[in-house]
């Protein structure tokens, strides 16, 4: 029996996109809402029809995600809907043995498959296709490199197909995917593409400035002479090359003097571990000052001032910080907050007047500035609801199936606004048509960046809008992650023009 599509039939650009990747393992960037699962659809029923005993496997990092993949292969394929399987780990392992062996399509969190390839209950001996889903992921101790591993050693006929919206902005992170993917083409299309923009909807910027307070201004000052400290510190004694390092500079050095003290007990190790941690805070600090509150930093500061930890005492006992917590408490007893809150309900309440029927989702960074802009919202009348990742254990988080729920009555217009973390920017299906998206603040990587974007666009014209504190890294962060897009898409057009010759890819290939 040969299996078909239905029901859709494919832009020119997936055809295209999907006959490269049946000949070899493929990398698809393509922007958010373009149909990367339909190329993944038309490739994998190729393969199921080639190798007609096999199975085809599309692991997802969430549980939504993975659903949605579900819905596609039932929706578009002539497959037996009953052999399209969705595995959790809720699913016990010996009932996931039994739906191994009964399915043709399995669609999976890789953790599951992880922990079944580690036991044996799993053999992809038999797996013709391999869908990895926001494969940007594929890095470090994530689960997908040892699947994908597992995959070459195991499969007889092995094709592996990565799909993303955006791997990363520099050789040195997409080279790694590519690697742990055992990729050897790359297929990229964005909206300025001719086979893509007439399916693009346009989407406008717009930029929406707040000024900076000058009572936030003494604050941040006394901070960043707190942080100027351990920055002239740390690179007078040669651990930074640079009295300016970033974040995930110090991060690193961190990790490093750690390692160093850990191994030696070094004394000299056991000071930068103090200055490196109270720098990493600080910076924190003013990044809560300037892009969240008042609240936020006042919270973040009371901690470090009741905590016993040495490196945290040793910040209290600063003059300069004494004078920062007076200020901070001063501004939140009277109940001041980061003007970017009240711009933005001003904001959603006129869109809302002008046309009631607008969707927004709001991204913002932190969950407790997600919690303030809904609770402001509410209480201006305006409907709207959280979308957040699962803490299960600090009980203040969503279980999968209530973020859901939440999507459906975000699709069904129950309510206007969705106020949205991480888990809001990555692959999920929220309610199609959105008209509008508002960054609370800029973000720095253009991978976010670029998932947040695809959220508006799909069907109809989108704006994004991007909430910006003058003067501060808002503006920084915004212009940081601009230039990595454009030098992503400068590296992936490259290598696409670059794809090696086309040949099958076995492991032994990669470990020459």
């Amino acid at each position: 029996m040969e299996y078909e599509l239905k029901g859709s039939e494919p832009r020119e650009y997936q055809k295209a996109i999907a006959e490269t990747a049946t000949k070899k393992n493929t990398l698809v960037v393509l922007p958010t809402g373009m149909g990367k699962t339909l190329i993944a659809v038309l490739v994998g029923l190729k393969r199921l029809n080639e190798y007609p005993e096999s199975k085809i496997l599309i692991v997802s990092p969430t549980r939504p995600l993975s659903a949605q993949h579900k819905k596609s292969f039932e929706e578009f394929t002539s497959i037996n809907p009953d052999e399209i399987i969705l595995l959790t780990g809720k699913i016990r392992p010996e009932d996931r043995i039994e739906l191994y062996k009964r399915s043709k399509v399995i669609v999976a969190t890789p953790q599951t498959i992880e922990n079944d390839l580690i036991n044996d209950r799993l053999n992809l001996e038999n797996f013709s296709f391999l869908t990895v889903d926001e494969c940007h992921r594929s890095v470090k101790n994530y689960s997908y490199p040892m699947i994908a591993k597992k995959y070459m050693l195991q499969s007889k006929y092995p094709l592996i197909l990565g799909l993303t919206a955006s791997p990363g902005g520099t050789h040195e992170k997409i080279d790694e995917i590519r690697s742990n993917l055992f990729i050897k083409a790359v297929e990229i299309r964005t909206e300025e593409d001719i086979d893509v923009e007439k399916y693009v909807q346009p989407v406008q910027r717009e930029f929406v400035y707040v000024d900076f307070p000058e009572d936030f201004k003494k604050i941040k000052i006394l901070l960043e002479e707190i942080l100027k400290d351990d920055l002239y510190w740390l690179r007078e004694h040669h651990y930074t090359f640079t009295y300016k390092p970033t974040k995930t500079m110090l991060l690193a050095v961190q990790k490093r003097v750690i390692e160093s003290y850990t191994r030696s007990k070094n004394y000299g190790a056991f000071w930068a571990i103090m200055r490196v941690a109270g720098a990493i805070k600080i910076e924190h600090a003013i990044e809560l000052l300037e892009t969240q509150g008042i609240k936020f930093l006042y919270e973040f500061l009371k901690k470090i001032e009741k905590s016993k930890k040495k490196t945290d005492t040793r910040l209290t006992k600063n003059p300069r910080m004494g004078e920062a917590i007076k200020i901070t408490e001063d501004l939140y007893t009277r109940g001041i907050e980061h003007p970017k809150l009240e711009k933005i309900i001003d904001l959603i309440k006129n869109l809302l007047k002008d046309k009631p029927n607008t969707k927004v989702i709001v991204f913002a960074n932190f969950r407790l500035t997600v919690d303030r802009i809904n609770e402001l919202l509410r209480k201006n009348g305006i409907k709207s609801e959280i979308l957040i990742g699962q803490a299960i254990k600090e009980g203040k988080g969503l279980t999968q199936e209530q973020q859901i729920e939440i999507l459906k009555k975000f699709a069904n217009n129950e309510f206007s606004v969705l106020c949205g973390t991480q888990v809001s920017e990555e692959g999920l299906d929220v309610g199609g048509g959105i008209d509008i998206a508002i960054f609370y603040e800029p973000i720095p990587s253009e991978i976010r960046t670029i998932q947040r974007r695809g959220r508006v666009g799909r069907q109809i014209t989108g704006r994004v809008i991007f909430l910006i504190t003058k003067g501060t890294r808002d503006e920084a962060y915004y212009w940081a992650s601009f230039h990595k897009e454009k030098k992503m898409k400068g590296i992936l057009y490259d290598m696409k023009d670059k794809t090696n010759l086309d040949k099958k890819e076995t492991l032994l290939d990669w470990t020459k």
